[in-house]
């Protein structure tokens, strides 16, 4: 599956191995990520794309408010994991 915008994404490598990301933007072979927590989505965490396992799942409604307002709330990436857990 492709990784784009709003998709869900496990950490396979680095400190932050096993954590589940929302995927904000992608330049590349690099991602921009965000949990809502540690990660906050004014401060994403840029990753190579090699260094992620895809879960299969977007989330629908951050891939829609991204692509309409461009930018979501901390809160709003917090409940979409929350969901796909």
């Amino acid at each position: 599956m492709e990784i784009i915008e709003g998709s869900i994404v496990r950490s396979i490598a680095g400190r932050d191995k096993g954590d589940l990301f929302i995927v904000l933007s992608r330049e590349g072979d690099f991602v921009y990520l965000a949990n809502g927590e540690l990660r906050k989505v004014d401060h994403p965490k840029k990753k190579k794309l090699k260094h992620l396992q895809g879960t299969n799942s977007v989330s629908d409604f951050v891939s829609n408010k991204l692509a309409t307002a461009g930018k979501v709330t901390n809160s709003e990436v917090r409940k979409a994991l929350a969901e796909f857990n």
